[in-house]
């Protein structure tokens, strides 16, 4: 569903099962920060309104349920103050949408509602270590659909930067190593630079097989 605030006139992308079937749903334009109201398909159309009275469900806690067109959503987890506001600032100069989580819990509810593009994420994050995160532990088990949809990258003190070995290992796209945060912005780049080229040919690929 494609809609558009009345307040400051930016225009978004809607799932269409965010909306539930005959009841308006009340979010937050991401932009102006308005409260605004979705009216679904099946009452008034595609229609956006603001001051109406919300008649549906609160979906303040689902941070990402539109985007602008074209617009990346990223889930930071790290529990360190320092390490996270570096892994903000660098995935809001990469024109990421971020979204911070505060616990393994809370990363775990904040994927029920949303896929995102970009996971960053400590490899002790509230655990003692990768073979205990349950979020790299959710993500590992993901079906392949739509696992290879998210780019998860993972911060280390042990293994090096851009080991694939150990990438491999622990069913993450790219591990970062912590000595090399200041660097990450490049780091991730080149990482989805290699990431999309290799899935680029893997789809052209299932194209000239006819599985596409």
């Amino acid at each position: 569903m494609e809609i558009t605030c009345e307040n400051c006139q930016s225009r978004f992308k809607l799932p269409d099962d965010k909306v539930p079937a005959g009841k308006s749903t009340r979010l937050s334009c991401p932009k102006c920060k308005g409260q605004i109201t979705v009216v679904p398909p099946s009452g008034a159309g595609h229609l956006l309104k603001n001051g109406l009275e919300e008649t549906g469900y609160d979906a303040s806690e689902k941070p990402f349920d539109f985007i602008e067109e074209e617009g990346n959503t990223a889930l930071a987890c790290e529990s360190d103050p320092v390490m996270l506001k570096k892994i903000v600032d660098t995935l809001n100069l990469l024109e990421y949408h971020v979204t911070v989580s505060e616990s393994g819990r809370d990363a775990l509810k904040k994927m029920r509602y949303h896929q995102y593009d970009l996971v960053v994420i400590n490899e002790a994050f509230h655990c003692t270590g990768p073979d205990t995160n349950m979020v790299l532990l959710y993500l590992e088990r993901l079906n392949m659909s739509a696992r290879r949809d998210i780019y998860v990258t993972m911060i280390s003190s042990q293994y090096r930067t851009m080991d694939q070995m150990m990438a491999f290992r622990h069913s993450v796209n790219l591990i970062v190593n912590s000595k090399n945060i200041d660097d990450i912005g490049k780091i991730i780049q080149r990482g989805l630079t290699d990431h999309e080229f290799f899935y680029r040919v893997f789809k052209d690929t299932l194209k000239e097989v006819g599985r596409a």
